[in-house]
């Protein structure tokens, strides 16, 4: 698998980095940088917009992550996602600003897989 293969839009479902892990759904976006490094864009629950870069090797996608939250604060974090194939992907994420003592985990499935069936 290459890093170009993974371009491309995905649905996920997730659950937040607390005791409750209270979950969440919405979609990723996978683009590339001029220098073949991962751009990404998140929307969670169809109104939060966490933005990313990031890098591939050995089919692991590590993801440095912000979004502005409450009160105008940024909140920052990683994501590293184990891909499975070219269109799952299977993470765990944290935030500085989570609670330490727990990960949030993130499922990725592709959404745009019907035209690779019809080539």
């Amino acid at each position: 698998m290459t890093i170009q293969d993974l371009v491309g839009e995905y649905s996920i479902i997730g659950s937040n980095q607390n005791e409750d892990q209270n979950t969440y759904k919405g979609t990723l976006h996978l683009t590339l940088d001029q220098n073949e490094r991962i751009k990404a864009k998140w929307i969670i629950n169809n109104n939060q917009i966490q933005l990313g870069n990031g890098f591939f090797k050995d089919n692991i996608l590590v993801i440095n992550f912000h979004y502005l939250g409450e009160n105008d604060a940024i909140f920052k974090g990683v994501v590293v996602y184990k891909c499975l194939s070219k269109n799952v992907l299977e993470g765990f994420w944290s935030e500085e600003q989570g609670d330490p003592e727990f990960l949030g985990t993130e499922q990725c499935f592709r959404t745009n897989t019907q035209n690779e069936f019809l080539n």
